[in-house]
């Protein structure tokens, strides 16, 4: 039986592929390379993976600058620096040396029509794109070098346990739709109405949040065991009262004053000296910028804010002293 095809030339379906012993793609050490931005919440819970994991010696990348993020269709794309001194934190293309990351693309198919996003994850040896989605990425990537690590020295981590599949598999759903797409369906609205409705979803959503990790009790989404939804949500709730309040219009409230739990929860990630890939993944000038730098049709003279300040605020409330929080929306068309 032959494996379905990875891609297609000159479709937008993208590619995905899966590193897997026996598969087309086996783990091995520096054969593939990760093409991310620190800005977008989606490359964000891969590179995520890739510290958590202790894949950062297997796995190198480059990154991409901020801005300027090219026009309404996405051309001409994500821009690498001249070198790495132009723009902290952004890295040349160290594979080839690539002015846009489409050139990237068009090295795996000279055909492609879709779009140039982050992430990408690269194979040196058969020269084409393995994977650019990333939520497929983060189910099979915490696993796929299992086979490379030691005891002393573990290159993979679970954040799909079994016990856990199902309640892992009904959250995803609302969370993706609502939270980490909810924010952009609010933020890119053309019609009152549609901003109306999609900026109480994403509230609907947090306040179902809230209650989660409350009745689980934390420290993580699902209780004692980190879990790929953790992932899902720090990568767009870091990015909330920094960006996503002022720049896509969801100030209805924020975590820092109206969701505690949330608020305790990031605070826990963030701050946590055994958790260090999460704040050392996050970049708040890569985020800002890229955001308020590159969507002129919602910030037109693209001036970045200076707050909030401080981006995260600390919380050392102990759990069960926490109370839920949340918004009182009754006062809308639907029950919060």
């Amino acid at each position: 039986m032959t494996e379905k095809p990875i891609h297609e030339a000159g479709t937008a379906d993208g590619w995905h592929g899966e590193i897997k012993q026996g598969g087309q793609f086996p783990p091995e050490r520096e054969r593939y390379h990760l093409y991310i931005g620190l800005f977008c919440p989606f490359a964000h819970r891969v590179n995520l993976v890739r510290h958590l994991a202790n894949l950062t010696s297997i796995i190198d990348i480059s990154i991409v600058k901020p801005f300027p993020k090219g026009d309404d269709k996405g051309w001409p794309g994500w821009r690498f620096p001249k070198t790495d001194d132009e723009y902290t934190g952004a890295t040349v293309d160290k594979l080839f040396g690539s002015e846009y990351l489409h050139e990237v693309y068009f090295r795996a198919d000279k055909e492609y029509k879709g779009r140039y996003s982050v992430p990408v994850l690269w194979d040196k040896k058969a020269e084409t794109i393995i994977c650019n989605e990333s939520a497929e990425m983060l189910r099979w990537l915490p696993t796929s070098f299992a086979s490379l690590g030691t005891d002393a020295s573990p290159t993979s981590i679970d954040l799909y346990p079994e016990h856990l599949r199902s309640r892992i598999d009904d959250m995803s759903g609302w969370i993706q739709e609502d939270i980490n797409t909810g924010v952009y369906k609010a933020g890119f609205a053309s019609e009152q109405a549609t901003y109306d409705e999609q900026v109480l979803d994403v509230f609907y959503a947090l306040n179902r949040l809230e209650r989660e990790i409350h009745q689980n009790k934390g420290p993580y989404v699902l209780g004692a065991e980190m879990t790929e939804l953790d992932l899902r949500c720090y990568a767009t709730i870091i990015r909330f009262d920094a960006i996503y309040v002022q720049h896509f219009k969801c100030n209805m409230g924020t975590i820092r004053h109206d969701y505690p739990v949330i608020r305790q929860w990031l605070s826990d990630l963030y701050f946590n000296d055994g958790l260090v890939a999460f704040k050392k993944t996050t970049n708040f000038k890569h985020i800002k910028e890229n955001y308020t730098k590159s969507h002129a049709g919602i910030n037109p003279k693209a001036i970045t804010p200076l707050g909030p300040y401080p981006h995260v605020e600390q919380s050392i409330t102990p759990w069960k002293d926490l109370k839920a929080g949340g918004l009182y929306l009754r006062e809308f068309w639907r029950l919060g």
